[in-house]
């Protein structure tokens, strides 16, 4: 359950290696039971202390709310008071487990057991009601109270269910006993058992102040904390009325505690999992395709490696030879190749068939990785900047995800409700589909017109819970809409607004910079303009000038603004950046490496305070990478030491690092931001350079 400990070899955090396989079971579901086990206790207290069966006005005829309760059997109360004792040690034995108290193989097993003795015991109550004492239509029917047991037995068998899988999941080997909660799940088992012990002690006071029963009390506590109000209940003493202003607040404080809990809770899980295996995939995919160099090319399309004799002469013959097999396409750093067409007759094309049979371990297979494009990153480089276009597509599906799975679940929760209302309400009510989607509406969006409100006895225990249900969901909805849909709107409302009725100063500068395509357009142009006017397009004696026509001073005359000017806070920035990527000459030598490392860890240390978090360049990248491992110990010999030296001074020539960017040890993967990941490593760097100061003295 726990997460397995970062190894040092991988440069990353930690908590940046959470189980994968089974997480669901691991983690997400003793946090589910724990938080459903109190509603399935207050179901329960409510099924208790209410009659199940009740008698109706005029035979039948009249409203739910004026039915008369009518004595359960002795029985009945005995049996449901085990049950809800069965449920609550099923609860208190999970907690145990959380704090440590009782191990694992002890606690579950037992709490699986009490839940699956408490769903027992009340389904069998609810059978032997229907069958030996069951209420006589149609003056009698059966009350709020048996349908509060039979949704409380459902919860049970759910939770009982779900605590199986993870036992499962346990003795398969697929994680530890032992349950790592960090503060955001102890927070929400805590809050979540005040709220529900707020909303039951709530429905018990107001049970006595207000005359209600238990149920339309518990109904009614529902209804005032989630702010919906419809209006078939109020409070009509001072004392309910003064009690209110306590329990509204109180209540709207916890349930605002629960949501924000179950919100970060549901974040945590898609960031560490569903979005963790998506860019996992992508990074898969995109090693799968890449190629550095002709070799790595041949295999992948499966054509025959180049001999040695073939591998003395210049590029065009090598590119000569590879055209023989088909045709490769260039778009950016993707290689599309298309082999040629076999032509019967020809004994070149007999030939060179069969050196493809030759090359190919599995016909079929080869096929299909020829018809694949393939990405040519040759250089460190692009490596560094194929992952960051990984990174910035996976930001971007994870927010179309997550908006995407709001809506799903808004949407099956609204449609699924108005359903069961229209059908539970249909004796009550008479409601069609669409009343009870606007229902549904009113309801969801906490705005209550009172109009339509559950009358029947079964429509108050569902709205209950399925009230309790949609408010985290509605609300994980606004804010995955505020992240993507309303940013937007608003980016799009500045972006109209700078053009049109607010014109931004600058604003046609930023545009060019941003788009350099039709900044060379229009450069283009306006050199054609010249030539037809017939002005000099360049002056070889002026170096300063271009042929390509981006100069400044050719920009400016033409009427197209210059780049954009930084402002001080920029500039600042950009400077010390620049400093850190492109140090001084005098920096080969270790003392001046030491005095970049501390401005480096200087900057760095500002940079924590960006929002958004900074993202640092290639360059900026391979810098670090020198500052970190100028401070490694050597211990070869000093031919050894020669050579690698040299190798090492070649390698940050070229800026490259010690790991693979799109690899498993890239440390773009940190659970932590880069500036972090960067501080943490340069401080590390600077201990031990210290450290070897003090064992040269």
């Amino acid at each position: 359950m726990s997460s397995t400990a970062g190894d040092s070899t991988t440069h990353r955090g930690r908590s940046d290696h959470p189980p994968q396989r089974w997480w669901f079971a691991s983690t997400a579901i003793p946090l589910i039971v724990v938080t459903i086990g109190p509603l399935s206790h207050v179901l329960s207290i409510a099924s208790l202390v209410s009659p199940w069966r009740i008698t109706l006005p005029n035979g039948g005829r009249g409203l739910d709310d004026l039915g008369v309760g009518i004595a359960d059997p002795q029985w009945e109360i005995i049996s449901n008071i085990i049950s809800l004792i069965f449920g609550l040690a099923g609860n208190v034995l999970l907690l145990l487990n959380f704090v440590g108290r009782v191990r694992y193989i002890v606690a579950l097993p037992l709490a699986t057991l009490c839940w699956v003795l408490s769903s027992v015991i009340l389904i069998a109550i609810e059978l032997a009601m229907h069958i030996y004492v069951p209420p006589e239509p149609p003056a009698d029917i059966y009350s709020q109270g048996f349908w509060h047991a039979v949704l409380a037995s459902c919860f049970y068998f759910f939770g009982s269910v779900l605590l199986m899988i993870n036992m499962l999941g346990y003795l398969r080997g697929h994680y530890s006993q032992k349950l790592d909660l960090d503060d955001d799940q102890r927070t929400l088992i805590l809050q979540t058992m005040m709220f529900f012990f707020w909303l039951a002690g709530g429905a018990g006071v107001f049970c006595a102040l207000e005359g209600f029963t238990y149920a339309d009390a518990l109904y009614y506590a529902d209804v005032s904390v989630l702010t919906i109000g419809f209006g078939d209940f109020a409070p009509k003493t001072d004392g309910g009325r003064g009690f209110l202003f306590i329990f509204q607040l109180l209540g709207i404080v916890f349930l605002s505690l629960v949501i924000s809990s179950i919100s970060r809770f549901a974040a945590s899980i898609g960031a560490d999992k569903i979005i963790r295996k998506h860019q996992l995939h992508a990074r898969e995919a995109t090693v799968g395709r890449a190629v550095s160099n002709e070799s790595e090319l041949r295999s992948r399309l499966g054509l025959p490696q180049r001999s040695n004799k073939t591998a003395a002469v210049d590029s065009e013959r090598r590119r000569s030879s590879l055209a023989k097999y088909g045709r490769f396409e260039f778009v950016g750093r993707t290689v599309t190749f298309r082999e040629h067409r076999a032509q019967g007759g020809s004994s070149s094309s007999n030939g060179i068939e069969r050196d493809k049979r030759r090359a190919r371990a599995s016909g079929e297979e080869r096929r299909k990785q020829r018809r694949q494009k393939l990405l040519l990153l040759p250089e460190e480089k692009d490596r560094f900047e194929a992952m960051r276009q990984i990174q910035d597509d996976t930001r971007r599906w994870k927010q179309y995800w997550a908006l995407a799975a709001a809506l799903l679940a808004f949407f099956a929760l609204w449609c699924f409700g108005a359903l069961v209302f229209m059908m539970t309400e249909a004796r009550s009510l008479d409601l069609k589909y669409f009343d009870a989607l606007y229902f549904c509406w009113v309801a969801l969006l906490t705005i209550g017109y009172g109009d339509i409100s559950p009358r029947s006895n079964i429509g108050k225990p569902f709205f209950i819970v399925w009230s309790l249900l949609a408010v985290p969901i509605v609300t994980v909805l606004i804010q995955e809409m505020f992240s993507t849909v309303v940013t937007a709107f608003n980016l799009g409302t500045f972006i109209f607004a700078d053009w049109t009725i607010m014109p931004r100063k600058g604003v046609l500068d930023d545009f060019l910079a941003a788009h350099p395509s039709f900044r060379g357009f229009l450069n283009h142009w306006q050199q054609r303009r010249r030539i037809a006017g017939g002005f000099t397009v360049h002056n070889p004696a002026d170096p300063g000038q271009k042929l390509d026509g981006n100069s400044t001073s050719f920009s400016t005359r033409e009427g197209i603004t210059p780049a954009p000017t930084m402002s001080e806070n920029e500039e600042n920035n950009a400077t010390t950046s620049k400093s850190i990527a492109k140090p001084s000459v005098e920096a080969d030598t270790e003392q001046a490496l030491a005095r970049q490392l501390a401005i480096a860890i200087k900057s760095v240390a500002h940079d924590l305070r960006c929002t958004p978090p900074r993202r640092y360049s290639f360059e900026e990248w391979a810098q670090f990478t020198k500052l970190i491992r100028f401070s490694r110990p050597t211990t070869h010999s000093e031919e050894d030491k020669t050579e690698e030296e040299g190798e090492r001074e070649e390698d940050e020539e070229e800026g490259l690092v010690e790991w693979d960017w799109i690899g498993d040890n890239s440390p773009m993967l940190a659970d932590v931001a880069e500036a972090e990941w960067v501080l943490d490593r340069l401080c590390e760097s600077l201990a031990r350079y210290m450290q070897r100061l003090l064992e040269a003295r």
